[in-house]
């Protein structure tokens, strides 16, 4: 199903979240789009005007999906997972959608699972299908 032909509010959050390819939400924001390769600093005898530098591990940071909305469980439902210990490690792909519900740009995050999530407050006239923040760590993006 295209995003286009929705009829529900996940429509109008422009970065959406696919777990093993199904739909599970839209959100406002996404941070945590970083990669950091450590190094060592090797200087070498008789060379004074630069250090080698030489790479040692990439670290990724954790995924934070903020101000979102889905009326599945299946973000809630892995975290809980994880809770218990039993964790599922998925490849999940963020993709940014344009007003037609093309998508634009999307990143794959290898090995992912849920490390915290936060449910706004509860109030009787708000709704009942957003969720605060969902933060996920994860082995290694890939930029589609």
């Amino acid at each position: 199903m295209s995003l286009a032909a929705r009829k529900d509010p996940i429509q109008s959050f422009r970065f959406n979240v696919e777990i093993s390819g199904i739909l599970v939400g839209g959100f406002s924001e996404v941070s945590g789009l970083e990669a950091n390769t450590e190094f060592d600093e090797y200087r070498e005898g008789g060379v004074n005007d630069y250090t080698h530098k030489l790479p040692k591990t990439t670290k990724y940071s954790n995924l934070i999906l903020k101000k979102g909305m889905t009326d599945s469980k299946d973000l809630f439902n892995w975290h809980q997972d994880v809770v218990v210990g039993n964790i599922q490690r998925k490849n999940i792909t963020i993709f940014i959608a344009d007003a037609t519900g093309t998508r634009v740009r999307e990143w794959t995050f290898q090995d992912a699972f849920p490390i915290k999530w936060t449910r706004s407050e509860l109030k009787a006239d708000s709704n009942s299908l957003s969720v605060e923040s969902i933060e996920i760590a994860h082995h290694g993006l890939v930029r589609m």
